[in-house]
C-alpha cells in the first residue's frame, strides 16, 4: 500500500484546488468514472461518502482506477467504520462530528482526519486533540460565513473545511476566508448528470469551480 498522505500534503493540494467533491454511488464504475471526471477538471481530491451499502466498494474501485487523486471517505460514523475505510486504503477521513476515538484511531495510524464541528466548543476540543483542520458542519445552518469568522478571529492555528448548503454561487465567500482550508459539497456531482454518466458535465462543474477559486485567491 502506499504511503499516506500527510497533513501538509493534503493541504498543499487543496491550496491548489480548495474543493473537496462528495462522491456517493453504490456503483464502482460509474464512481470511478465521476472521479475521473473531477480530476478532469483539475480537482485533486474527493470525498467518498459511506452513506450507502456499496460505497466501499466504490471507494476502492476509485483508488483502484484513478491516478492523482487524493481519495477519503466522509461520513464515517463509527471507531469500527473508520477502521474499515482505512484498512481499505483511505487516505483522509471525514465525519459529521468530533468522535474522539476515530480521531484517536486515525492519529495512531498516520491518517489525516477531519472532524465534524460547528460550535467552539467543539472547535477547541479538537484543537485540544492536536487537530489543526476540521470540518465545519453543515455549514449554512451553523451559522456560514459569519460564523467561520468568528471562529478564525479565535482559533487563528485552526482552518476549516466547511460543507452543506455551499454551491457555485457562494463558494466565492467562503474561499475568501483565509482560514478556510477548503470546500466540500455535492454540487459537483449532481444526481442526474451521475447517473447519466455525464462525465463533460461534471468536468466542466469542477473546472467551473476551480475558476472561481482562483479568481477569489489568485492562480498558484
Amino acid at each position: 500500500m502506499p504511503a499516506l498522505p500527510s497533513y501538509d500534503a493534503i493541504s498543499s493540494l487543496l491550496e491548489r484546488a480548495p474543493i473537496v467533491p462528495l462522491v456517493g454511488d453504490d456503483d464502482p464504475d460509474r464512481a470511478t468514472a465521476t472521479a475521473r471526471a473531477l480530476g478532469d477538471g483539475g480537482l485533486g481530491t474527493v470525498e467518498v461518502v459511506m452513506r450507502s451499502p456499496g460505497a466501499l466498494a466504490s471507494m476502492k474501485a476509485i483508488l483502484a482506477g484513478t491516478e492523482g487523486l487524493v481519495v477519503g471517505a466522509g461520513t464515517v460514523l463509527t471507531l469500527e467504520q473508520a477502521r474499515e475505510v482505512v484498512e481499505a486504503g483511505a487516505q483522509f477521513v471525514v465525519s459529521p462530528g468530533l468522535v474522539e476515538d476515530i480521531v484517536r484511531y486515525c492519529q495512531d495510524e498516520g491518517v489525516v482526519c477531519l472532524p465534524g464541528t460547528m460550535t467552539a466548543g467543539e472547535v477547541q476540543r479538537a484543537h485540544a486533540m492536536g487537530l489543526r483542520a476540521v470540518k465545519f458542519f453543515p455549514a449554512s445552518l451553523a451559522g456560514g460565513v459569519p460564523m467561520l469568522k468568528a471562529f478564525g478571529a479565535v482559533f487563528s492555528g485552526m482552518r476549516f473545511m466547511p460543507t452543506g448548503g455551499i454551491d457555485a454561487g457562494n463558494l466565492h465567500e467562503y474561499l475568501a476566508l483565509p482560514h478556510v482550508l477548503a470546500c466540500g459539497g455535492s454540487w459537483l456531482t449532481p444526481k442526474h448528470a451521475v447517473a447519466q454518466g455525464d462525465c463533460a458535465a461534471l468536468t466542466k462543474l469542477a473546472r467551473e469551480a476551480l475558476s472561481i477559486a482562483k479568481d477569489t485567491r489568485g492562480a498558484n
